[in-house]
């Protein structure tokens, strides 16, 4: 097998082993696999802007949170205009964060901006805020959160019964599917090369006539929308969203998840949200307390000697033939290619 499609080869093959799980898996691991393919929407996210941006956001789990308690309010009818209606949770969890994102990437971006260590410390100490101020707001139920979230429902189906657990499992493989495709769409279109040209050097792209604070406002939003879906989806499977998946702990997690995986390829990310919650289970069960050194250990390791992601280089796919031309030098390609 060529070099050069080993990655789409294993992509193909992950995605077909993903939808066959059911078929070998009991209910209880179906159910269980559902909640890591939905942390793997999140870990996309990040992958997103930190391995296509050059982003490091320490507060992923803000708009994932957000998500979730839109989700929350809408099915529990705290809004009650909408119903309770599970479409309409689906719809406010991913616009309400992708607004959040909009306007704190104008907050952080504008003029010269916040970029590197700077930007990931500023979002973690938004992390704590927003996880405190959650814990605080009895609209949202304060420091218990909201309980008794309906789960996925069947509306096509007299009674609106609930899907099962193999359903859920596919409703939600599907999103990640397709939002994996959206996003990959974008990173190899003319706006992707746009994004990857502000990563390697700003200050050289904005030369070129590129706003690029639009692009990385646009970025953020983008993926805010994705970890605000994902953010809904945890909810209806958990049943509850409480502020402890709105602040630090997760966002610090779902780090770790992409710098494991890999946060240059969508799919590496993805990987590593199955992996280290794997080991997390392993650990947890076979070394008792001292699991979480032995966690850190591993991600120390892994971040030293395999800095692309453990699985970064298998996964990655070939560049669109157009990007391969050896005649153009980058500076010319990036011209080439410019979005309005």
């Amino acid at each position: 097998m060529s070099k050069r499609y080993l990655g789409v080869t294993l992509t193909v093959a992950v995605w077909v082993a993903l939808m066959v799980v059911p078929l070998f898996a009991d209910e209880w691991s179906v159910s269980q696999m559902a909640q890591y393919v939905t942390y793997g929407i999140l870990a996309m996210s990040l992958s997103f802007i930190w391995g296509q941006v050059g982003i490091l956001c320490f507060g992923q789990a803000i708009f994932f949170g957000l998500g979730g308690y839109m989700m929350g309010l809408t099915t529990l009818e705290r809004f009650t205009w909408f119903g309770g209606s599970q479409a309409m949770g689906m719809l406010l969890a991913t616009l309400v964060p992708a607004l959040a994102a909009y306007v704190l990437g104008k907050l952080l971006f504008v003029g010269k901006g916040l970029s590197g260590a700077f930007f990931a410390i500023v979002t973690l100490c938004a992390a704590f805020i927003v996880e405190i101020c959650a814990q605080r707001i009895d609209f949202i139920g304060g420091f218990d959160g909201l309980l008794g979230v309906p789960p996925l429902m069947a509306s096509w189906r007299t009674g609106d019964d609930m899907l099962s657990a193999n359903e859920t499992f596919y409703f939600v493989l599907g999103s990640a599917l397709v939002i994996y495709l959206i996003v990959l769409f974008i990173q190899r279109s003319p706006l992707g090369v746009a994004l990857a040209a502000i990563r390697n050097n700003e200050t050289r792209t904005a030369s070129f006539g590129y706003r690029t604070i639009d692009y990385k406002v646009l970025a953020f939003t983008i993926s805010g929308a994705m970890a605000g879906y994902a953010g809904a989806l945890f909810t209806a499977q958990f049943g509850f969203v409480s502020p402890a998946i709105i602040g630090t702990a997760l966002s610090t997690e779902v780090l770790i998840w992409v710098a494991v995986g890999g946060r240059a390829v969508l799919l590496a990310a993805f990987l590593g949200v199955l992996l280290v919650r794997t080991v997390e289970s392993v650990l947890s069960t076979a070394l008792g307390p001292y699991w979480l050194l032995t966690l850190g250990a591993f991600f120390i390791l892994t971040v030293v000697v395999m800095p692309e992601g453990i699985f970064g280089r298998l996964m990655r796919l070939p560049l669109p033939k157009a990007w391969r031309a050896p005649t153009a030098s980058s500076d010319q390609a990036l011209s080439m290619r410019k979005t309005p």
